[in-house]
C-alpha cells in the first residue's frame, strides 16, 4: 500500500514537471529537428510601417547547409487568415525571398513547410504592422460592472469553508506545502489548489498563480515560497489537483472537453462564470490567511492563465500587480470582423448562434483590461498560433494603467527561459 502510494506521488510529480516544462520552457520543433526551415523578416524588430513591404528570407538547412532542389509548400497573408497558398515549389539552391504588406494595423505571417524524404518541416515568421494601433472589435456591455459586481456579491454569500491539508512529501526545509479547497460561487462548488507557505513565522506577500487551459494536477510553487512569498496555485474545474493523472485524462476527453463552449449562449450559466468567480474567491482565501501581510499581492499565469490574470485584477481591486504571459480569450469576435480572434478561436469556422456574441462580451479579456488600474508586465511573441498577437494587442492597447511589454518576437505559444526569468524577477521585485 505504501509503495503504491509513493509510485502514485512520483507519477503525479513527474507529470506536473513535464507539463510545466512544455508550457513555459518549450522550444520550437525547428530548433531540434534535423531539417531547419528558417524564415527571417528583414527588420530586426519584425515591425513595419503601414504600406511598407516586409521582406522575408527563407532558408532550408541540413547540418547548417542549404539543401538544393528542396520542395516547399507555403502560405502567407494576415495571421490566421492567409490569402496566398502554394504547394510543390522547388528551391534550386535551398532559399527564397517573399514579401508582404498591410494597409491596416495587424500582423502578416508566412508559414513554410519543407518536404524532405517524405517528412514535413515547418518554419514561420510574423511581421507586425504598427501593432500599437490595433484596437479591439469587441464592445463593452453597458451593464458589465453591475453584472460582475452582483455576481461577486452573490458568490460571497457562500462561506469559503476552507480546508487545508498538509502534504508532508512536498514540504521542504523552508516551506510547508498544502492541498487546499474552498467553496466558490454556489454551495458545494469548490476551488482546489496547492498552497506553499514559508515555515518561518511572520507576515508575507502573496502570489496567486492561475492556470493555463487543460485539466491536470499541480505541484505548487515552493521555489517562490522559499523566497518569502505565500504562493497559491489553483485549478479551476472543481476537482482536487493531486489525483491520479488518468482521472484528468478521462475528464478532458469526456465531461470537461471543450469547456469554452459549455452554455455559451447564457451569460449567467456560461462555464467561465464559475472560473472567473473562483479566481476572486482565491483572493478571498489568501486574505483569510493570518500569514498574509494584507497588502502585497500579485497574480500571474500564461495563456488561459494570462487571461485569468487580467480578469482577476479587473474584478478585484485588492490585486496590486500582474504579470500576464501570452493571454488567451482576447477579442473573441475578431473573426467576425475578418481578422484573427483570440483562443479558443470562436467563429473562425462557424457562425455564432443566438446569444453567443452577447455572452462573450461579458467574458472577453479586453473588457477586463479596460478596467485595470495597477502596474502590469505583459509578454508574448509574434509567432503565436494559439493566441494571435492581434488579439493580445487588442487587450494591451486599451490598458490605461502603468504597463510594460516584453516582446520576444520568435516565440510561439511558448517562452524562453530568459523570458520567464524576467517575469519572475519583476514580480518578486514588486511584491517584496
Amino acid at each position: 500500500m505504501v509503495i503504491g502510494m509513493k509510485n502514485k506521488i512520483v507519477r503525479l510529480l513527474l507529470q506536473s514537471i513535464l507539463i510545466i516544462a512544455s508550457s513555459h520552457n518549450a522550444v520550437s520543433q525547428s530548433g531540434t529537428s534535423l531539417i531547419k526551415v528558417i524564415v527571417s523578416p528583414d527588420h530586426k524588430d519584425w515591425t513595419y510601417k503601414l504600406g511598407e513591404d516586409a521582406k522575408f528570407s527563407i532558408q532550408v538547412l541540413k547540418y547548417g547547409n542549404l539543401i538544393e532542389n528542396v520542395t516547399i509548400d507555403y502560405e502567407m497573408g494576415p495571421e490566421m487568415l492567409p490569402n496566398v497558398k502554394k504547394e510543390g515549389i522547388i528551391l534550386k539552391n535551398g532559399k527564397a525571398e517573399f514579401s508582404g504588406n498591410m494597409k491596416y494595423p495587424g500582423f502578416y505571417r508566412i508559414r513554410v513547410w519543407a518536404v524532405v524524404d517524405g517528412k514535413r518541416y515547418e518554419g514561420l515568421a510574423t511581421a507586425g504592422f504598427e501593432p500599437e494601433k490595433i484596437q479591439p472589435t469587441v464592445k463593452d456591455p453597458v451593464d458589465f460592472d453591475s453584472f460582475w459586481g452582483n455576481a461577486i456579491a452573490e458568490a460571497r454569500k457562500i462561506d469559503l469553508d476552507p480546508r487545508i491539508t498538509l502534504m508532508p512529501e512536498r514540504c521542504t526545509g523552508d516551506v510547508n506545502v498544502y492541498h487546499i479547497r474552498f467553496q466558490n460561487e454556489t454551495k458545494g462548488s469548490r476551488i482546489f489548489g496547492i498552497l506553499a507557505m514559508p515555515k518561518k513565522a511572520g507576515k508575507y506577500p502573496a502570489l496567486l498563480r492561475v492556470p493555463g487551459a487543460g485539466i491536470r494536477p499541480y505541484a505548487g510553487d515552493s521555489r517562490t515560497a522559499a523566497l518569502g512569498v505565500i504562493t497559491l496555485e489553483i485549478g479551476i474545474h472543481g476537482i482536487p489537483v493531486n489525483l491520479d493523472p488518468q482521472i484528468y485524462d478521462n475528464l478532458v476527453n469526456g465531461a470537461l472537453s471543450a469547456i469554452w463552449s459549455i452554455r455559451l449562449d447564457s451569460r449567467d450559466a456560461f462555464y467561465y462564470k464559475r472560473v472567473y468567480l473562483g479566481c476572486v474567491r482565491a483572493v478571498d482565501f489568501i486574505f483569510s490567511l493570518p500569514e498574509f501581510n494584507g497588502t502585497d499581492i500579485a497574480v500571474t499565469g500564461g495563456s488561459q492563465g494570462g487571461a485569468l490574470t487580467i480578469v482577476t485584477a479587473g474584478l478585484d481591486k485588492r490585486i496590486k500587480y500582474i504579470a500576464s504571459i501570452h493571454p488567451a480569450l482576447c477579442d473573441h469576435i475578431g473573426y467576425l470582423n475578418k481578422r484573427a480572434g483570440g483562443w479558443p478561436h470562436y467563429f473562425k469556422n462557424a457562425e455564432p448562434k443566438l446569444g453567443e456574441v452577447e455572452t462573450l462580451g461579458y467574458y472577453d479579456v479586453v473588457n477586463f483590461a479596460r478596467r485595470l488600474t495597477i502596474p502590469g508586465l505583459y509578454t508574448w511573441g509574434f509567432n503565436d498560433l494559439a493566441c494571435p498577437p492581434t488579439s493580445m494587442y487588442s487587450a494591451y492597447n486599451v490598458i490605461s494603467a502603468p504597463k510594460g511589454l516584453l516582446i520576444f518576437q520568435e516565440t510561439g505559444h511558448w517562452t524562453f527561459p530568459e523570458q520567464n526569468e524576467a517575469v519572475s524577477n519583476w514580480l518578486i521585485k514588486q511584491i517584496k
